[in-house]
């Protein structure tokens, strides 16, 4: 009978197995923590935003990075197949706004005590605090794995036995290195790297952004609903002096890296919430990026300064200060004063019309320098891994070791928030676990 390995029992590695088991072979899962999913159980905050409901089409507009790659692997179990699966075993699921999909319960464990049940019914082995060592291959072809065995009685740490087994086929779905709490270490780097597979560099994303402003951090704790934001990228020259300088014009007549509208948060760090979290995905660490954001995004500037200027006239001897309360949140107000540079206890009467669209133009586009991002340690997902180039994308089997398949995170495939990722997981891991159960 023909084995398959598969490390790592999260998404891609569970859903592997159940496609892998379908056939009759035998399939044994590593996983080096002490139970599954360990990352599913921290996504959609704790809810697990399973996948996104939107049309098939309409899901690699969401796909930032090798979005041809996935054609396969999606119309192999896409979306839908996705949602069959977990009603058809008893997990009620619900659809909210942006095409979200949750379970009806609300509890991401829920999604992974139906992945697990249905793993063990299909008579898949499971090896927990079982950690994978490395990948051995023979002739161009996965020959064996090496492990060492860290469960109850079988010695912990550096005294646990180190154990090998051959196998026919090993399918890699050890995630990427961002949360790294959850057993995201990288080590399906590694195996890939021993086997002759090319790794692009590895970076944070759907992740907070530091930024320059104090005026950011002032804010810490302010979450603005129903803005919008931009994202512009822009290349960086270096002067005589080795400063950093923008070469391009005025952000408004430059076209966006990424443009959005939800809600954000303001942290000690910076920015973070979902419309960051989703621009962070378009972000390039060695480019020049300014987020602006557009406070009042219903209204144009003409139907804005329309506003304001009836809240100057029916305030017409009121200081500033007093007048423009209606427009932000309290924390906000004081921060837009000082950043309008018009003095707080100046009567509105006295408000020149340039003064005024230049405050108006001030709430349309907030400019707001990014100077990094957060670490992994706060990235939901990890941008790069094993080069696309290498795997076969109808089989996600390597182009370079027969028998060794890649699935998930571990792969250079990444894409905005919304349950795009973990449909990455699942059609991969499908594909991966079909693949391997057949060829």
């Amino acid at each position: 009978m023909k084995r398959i390995a598969i490390i790592g029992c999260g998404a891609a590695g569970m859903m592997a197995a159940l496609a892998a088991a379908n056939s009759s072979v035998s399939v044994t899962i590593f996983e080096k923590n002490e139970k599954p999913g360990k990352k599913i159980y921290i996504t959609g905050k704790g809810r697990c935003n399973v996948t996104n409901a939107c049309d098939g089409t309409d899901y690699f507009d969401h796909v930032k990075r090798n979005p041809r790659f996935l054609y396969s692997a999606f119309y192999d179990f896409d979306n839908n197949a996705v949602m069959d699966f977990f009603e058809s075993n008893g997990c009620k699921l619900k659809v909210e706004r942006g095409d979200r999909v949750f379970p009806v319960s609300d509890h991401s464990s829920d999604i992974i005590r139906t992945l697990f049940n249905a793993v063990k019914k299909a008579g898949v082995k499971v090896l927990f605090d079982t950690e994978v060592l490395s990948v051995e291959t023979s002739a161009g072809a996965v020959s064996a794995i090496t492990y060492a065995d860290r469960s109850a009685g079988s010695g912990k740490g550096s005294n646990a036995p180190i154990m090998r087994e051959e196998f026919d086929s090993v399918i890699v779905c050890t995630g990427g290195v961002s949360y790294p709490s959850t057993g995201s270490t990288g080590d399906g780097y590694e195996f890939a790297k021993s086997a002759g597979h090319s790794i692009k560099e590895p970076r944070p994303s759907l992740v907070p952004f530091e930024t320059k402003e104090d005026w950011c951090r002032e804010l810490q704790g302010l979450s603005l609903k129903n803005v919008g934001l931009k994202l512009f990228l822009s290349k960086k020259d270096t002067d005589k002096k080795g400063d950093n300088t923008d070469n391009t014009k005025n952000s408004k007549k430059k076209k966006p890296a990424y443009e959005g509208f939800g809600e954000m948060l303001f942290t000690h760090f910076g920015v973070s919430g979902p419309l960051v979290l989703t621009a962070s995905c378009h972000y390039e660490k060695d480019m020049k990026a300014e987020l602006v954001l557009d406070l009042k995004p219903a209204l144009s500037e003409k139907q804005l300064d329309a506003r304001v200027l009836r809240d100057f006239e029916e305030g017409l001897n009121k200081q500033f200060k007093n007048v423009i309360g209606g427009l932000f949140p309290s924390k906000l107000v004081p921060v837009m004063i000082r950043l309008s540079g018009i003095d707080p206890e100046r009567p509105v009467h006295d408000i020149t019309k340039e003064e005024r669209l230049s405050f108006v133009s001030l709430i349309k586009n907030l400019p707001i320098t990014v100077i990094g991002t957060r670490s992994f340690n706060e990235a939901i997902i990890t941008r790069g891994g094993v080069d696309v180039k290498e795997i076969n994308p109808s089989t996600m089997e390597s182009k370079l070791i027969k028998g060794l398949y890649f699935a998930g995170e571990v792969i250079d495939v990444d894409t905005e928030t919304g349950g795009f990722n973990l449909q990455v997981a699942w059609s991969t891991g499908h594909l991966a676990g079909t693949s391997a159960g057949t060829i």
